[in-house]
Order: structure tokens, then sequence, then C-alpha cells
């Protein structure tokens, strides 16, 4: 074997080493990662089974490379010194190094897996603490929703998302202030509850305007629900956050539901005034352009205005008679023109 065939062969081997001792690195790295030892302490499950057991295999299936990365690189070394390789020899070693990229890909695609693992079983570490101290400092117990979220977090952390944790840490830090300001959170719901009350009457208001100014169809009606929510609140007679909790979100869907009701019952009134305010619109482009007291505009206005003051008022007639001056002034125009 020539000297040039020993050089060339002397830089393959070392490139061979430096990428082995870079995937041995990675390995005792990833081995030593806070998501490895989370999946090792608790005994993976759900979603989180499914996908650590193709990062599992997969992370045996590195190692056995590795393995053989490092035993085929020994017995180069040892043939080269010996005797120098042989073709055989040297594209088996060949193959190998070329695998190592894809070695490298499988390596990150482990440590994404163990970094989700991380990611979530930190966020929810880090989001309890305080809470759970301020527990233990006034010696109170755990909600059921601490438990759950840590047995979950332990044993099943990729079936969270990000923001679902952060709801649910919002959730047990309310319900935390709820039971630590429980006087000042009763009285702030009954506040919610007085909103409920000024909110219907509100909206019956609007929906009597309604009935009064525009034909329409019966509008919704819900039954007045501040009694039943005056009532669950006074049931309230010891330190029950989770209720109190499920009474707010009680006050806060009524709340969105005669507000969305109201919406409706005004989108009726501001169509009338957005017919109204169009009208006139209209009536002042005809004075522009000197049609003001032509006769078929006239009729036409006078049909439309008579609709408008009716009550209550056909809004779809409104819309043609509005539509239909609008159609006489560009007739007008256009044979003035």
């Amino acid at each position: 074997m020539t000297a040039k065939a020993f050089h060339e062969i002397d830089r393959e081997l070392a490139a061979g080493t430096d990428d082995v001792a870079s995937m041995s690195a990675a390995l005792f790295e990833l081995d030593a990662h806070p998501g490895m030892a989370h999946v090792r302490r608790y005994s993976p499950s759900g979603v989180t089974a499914q996908r650590w057991a193709h990062a599992e295999e997969t992370l045996r299936r590195l190692w056995d490379f590795l393995t053989q990365a490092m035993s085929a690189l020994d017995s180069a070394r040892t043939a080269r010194d010996r005797s120098g390789l042989d073709d055989v020899r040297l594209a088996e070693l060949r193959h190998m190094l070329r695998e190592l990229p894809q070695t490298l890909d499988d390596t990150r695609a482990v440590i994404r897996v163990l970094d989700a693992v991380d990611e979530i079983d930190s966020q929810v570490a880090h989001g309890l603490a305080p809470i759970m101290t301020r527990l233990d400092e006034v010696g109170a117990g755990y909600p059921p929703e601490i438990v759950e979220l840590l047995d979950i977090a332990a044993t099943d952390p990729l079936s969270l998302t990000a923001s679902g944790v952060t709801e649910r840490l919002t959730a047990i830090a309310e319900w935390a202030a709820l039971r630590e300001n429980w006087t000042e959170a009763l009285a702030d719901t009954a506040g919610a509850v007085d909103l409920v009350r000024a909110a219907f009457a509100g909206a019956a208001g609007t929906r009597r305007r309604v009935e009064q100014q525009v034909l329409t169809a019966p509008l919704p009606t819900l039954p007045d629900p501040e009694p039943a929510l005056r009532r669950q609140l006074r049931s309230l007679t010891e330190v029950d956050p989770a209720a109190l909790q499920e009474l707010r979100r009680r006050i806060d869907a009524t709340l969105r539901e005669i507000r969305a009701d109201e919406a409706v019952a005004q989108g009726l009134l501001d169509r009338r005034d957005e017919l109204t305010g169009r009208l006139r619109g209209y009536q002042a482009k005809a004075a522009r352009l000197g049609l003001v007291e032509d006769a078929d505009l006239v009729s036409s206005m006078r049909i439309a205005t008579g609709l408008l003051s009716r009550r209550p008022c056909d809004l779809r007639a409104v819309t043609r008679a509005v539509a239909d001056y609008q159609q006489v002034i560009a007739s007008k125009r256009g044979r003035a023109g």
C-alpha cells in the first residue's frame, strides 16, 4: 500500500473517529437529559407512552449503532497498523460512517420528545410551586385539580399542551385566591349577580323598544336568571372555592347569553337607524342634483318615510323603498346626462 493510500485511510479514520466521538457525546448528554430522568422515574402512559416507545426503540438502535461503529473503527485501526485496509473493509467502514448523519438526526428526534416532556413538567412544577407553598403555609389541603395535574404531568405530560397547562394553572390559582380571600370573593360575586340583574333589565328594555319600533318575529327571551343565581350564592355558607368558581362561570355564561340576545335586538334598531341615514343621504344627493321636487322622487320619498314612520316598521319593506329611491335618482341622473 502506498504512502498516499495510507494517508487517505488515516484521514478517513480521523474523520470517522471525530464523528463517532460526537455521536457518543450526544448520546451520553441525552442520557443525562432531565426528560430522560422523568420517563425513568414515572412509568409513561397514554400519549407519552406511545411517543416514548418509539423514541426508546430509536435510542436502543442508536446505542447499538455506536457500539458497532466503535468496533469497526478499532478493527480498521488494527488492520491499518498491521498491513493496511483492504478494499472490502474500507468500503464497509465508509458505508457505516455515511450513516452517521442519519443517526444524529435520530438523536435529535429523541431529544425533541424529551424536551417536550421536560417543558411540560417544568411548567407544571414552576406554576404549582407558589400555590402549593401558600396552601401549606395556611394548612389547607390541595384541591383535586392540583392532584390531577400533578398526576398527568408525571405519567402523561405529552397529553398536555402549554396553553392547556396555563388554563389549568389559572383556574387553580383562582381557586387558591378565592379560598384565601373568601369574604371579599363573596362580595365580588354578589356584585356580579347585580350586573346580571342590570344586564337583564337593559336587554328587556332594548327588546321592548324593538317590539315597538320594528316588525319582527318573537325575540329570544330568557327567564330572569337573578333569583336562581342569588339563591346559589346564599347557599355558600362554608368556604367552598370550587362551588364559587362554578357559580362564577355560570354568571359569566349568563351575562354572555343576555348580551348576545340584546345584541340581536339592538341590531334591528341599528338597521332602522342605518336605513334612515341612507335615505337622508340619498335625499341630500337628490338636492345637489336639483331633483328634490321631481314627482317620482317625491312619491318614492313619501313611501319610504311613511314606512319608516310606522310603529312597528317593516324593515324589509323599508329596505326595498330606500333602494327604489336610490334607483329613481340614478335613473333621473342618467337621463339628465
